[in-house]
């Protein structure tokens, strides 16, 4: 029964690591990007702010799922790696999406959010966070 409550308390706290991680996310789209992200999405149906936040939390989420698995049974090292290695995560993403907005003409952030369809710079931007997340989750294995 012990075990199972300590793996139960586990569960919650990756839980809560994961959580803040991706809710950091969310806060990094709505800075990179002009407008409400929330008004955005939910009230305006913008496919393009949905998509720069779905792949963002997805990458984040294999983040935080590797570094879970490969984390050794020791709960509070184990917790903090996940948070390191979540934040490393997001800082890249960051990093990949100011340089694809160096690189590109006009402010990449606002290209993405504008319109009714899902612009093609939206897919580059997804597959460069998608992969930064895969770097990250194969660095932490």
């Amino acid at each position: 029964m012990n075990d199972m409550a300590h793996d139960i308390g586990a569960t919650f706290a990756y839980g809560a690591v994961g959580i803040a991680l991706m809710a950091i996310g969310y806060l990094v789209v709505e800075v990179t990007t002009p407008g409400r992200l929330g008004h955005q999405i939910w009230t305006e149906g913008n496919k393009g702010a949905a998509l720069l936040l779905g792949e963002k939390l997805l990458g984040i989420g294999a983040i935080v799922t590797t570094a879970i698995v490969t984390s050794d049974n020791d709960l509070s090292n184990g917790l903090v790696d996940t948070a390191v290695y979540g934040a490393i995560g997001i800082v890249l993403m960051v990093v990949a999406f100011y340089f694809l907005d160096v690189i590109t003409p006009g402010k990449l952030g606002a290209t993405l959010v504008n319109g009714e369809t899902i612009h093609p710079a939206g897919w580059v931007v997804a597959a460069a966070d998608i992969a930064v997340a895969a770097i990250v989750a194969g660095a932490v294995s």
